[in-house]
């Protein structure tokens, strides 16, 4: 694990008042969100209609048996940022968190995006959740960033919000440093070194924008897993409570083989895995519910997606 990894809190408030606890999403939004977790219904099919009737510029691409939204500002320059989140959830799982939350928030602030005369796109990805059997080359986002690697789009930062609707305090991923720390060459130098960009904007655009605590911290795999597979950097950013994101960080510096339990999905004997933060817990089950979530702070995440998404840096 690197020095950064090892970095706890990095941002917290002098005093973190909890504001009221709010509907989630605007009033429209709130019905179609509903909707959307229900286990019953066709995601794609939901997001098809509410985008067309949003009138968002979009289009639906292909890369195998997966189906993503691409959305964007009507002008043709090239977007400097790109927002990503997976729609799709496990089968049987309401998936609130995981991930409807993070594709509800972009949502939400591509309505305040689209009033703007600038380059922004997010990608709403499909099959980011494995099956049973499936390497991370099944997921969906593999073969989508080998494609953006051969566009215009490669030049742009990518980043991954996953699981964004539970807690106070904005995660960004340190994942990818421990699976890649030993790996040496050219190719993984310039990864390195564009994740590290990454990393640091994600952290302005939060010490700019987001009324949450920040932190550095490994966290479960999202679509970066697919992306580190096909040679593009892409930065990862979830959510956390703050005492489950303090806890976190305390265990992981002290025992490591907790980091590897949560990347590899390989629990090492003698681990408490009663200490895994209950908010990842509660991923790709049935818990992961509406009530669950704490839509008080998602006004926060919106500014911050909105920030990240025009590339602001003051």
């Amino acid at each position: 694990m690197n020095a950064d990894t090892q970095k706890a809190v990095l941002r917290r408030p002098r005093a973190l008042k909890i504001p009221a606890r709010r509907p989630p999403f605007t009033k429209d939004l709130a019905a179609e969100f509903k909707n959307f977790i229900d286990v019953a219904q066709d995601r794609f099919v939901i997001l098809n209609r509410l985008l067309s009737k949003l009138d968002f510029h979009y289009s639906v691409v292909k890369f195998g048996e997966s189906r993503h939204f691409f959305i964007s500002s009507v002008t043709k320059e090239c977007p400097p940022v790109v927002l990503i989140a997976h729609y799709d959830s496990v089968p049987g799982s309401p998936g609130a968190n995981d991930n409807a939350a993070a594709v509800f928030m972009l949502i939400e602030a591509g309505l305040e995006l689209k009033k703007r005369n600038t380059p922004w796109m997010f990608i709403l990805t499909d099959k980011e959740e494995i099956c049973a059997g499936g390497g991370i080359r099944s997921q969906g986002s593999y073969l989508l960033a080998k494609g953006l690697k051969n566009t215009a789009l490669a030049a742009s930062e990518f980043y991954i919000l996953d699981s964004c609707g539970r807690g106070n305090t904005l995660v960004i991923s340190t994942t990818a440093d421990y699976l890649i720390k030993n790996e040496t060459g050219t190719g993984i130098a310039a990864w390195k070194k564009n994740l590290k960009t990454l990393r640091n904007n994600a952290m302005a655009a939060a010490e700019r924008s987001a009324k949450q605590s920040v932190i550095l911290l490994p966290a479960p795999f999202s679509d970066d897993a697919g992306f580190l597979h096909a040679g593009l950097a892409a930065q990862m950013i979830t959510a956390l409570p703050q005492r489950e994101a303090a806890a976190f960080a305390s265990l992981s510096r002290t025992n490591p083989d907790y980091i590897h339990a949560l990347v590899k999905n390989e629990p090492r004997g003698g681990l408490d895995m009663s200490l895994i933060p209950k908010t990842w817990t509660l991923i790709n089950t049935p818990n992961d519910t509406e009530g669950e979530l704490t839509p008080e702070y998602f006004a926060g995440i919106i500014k911050f997606a909105f920030t990240l998404a025009l590339n602001l840096k003051n």
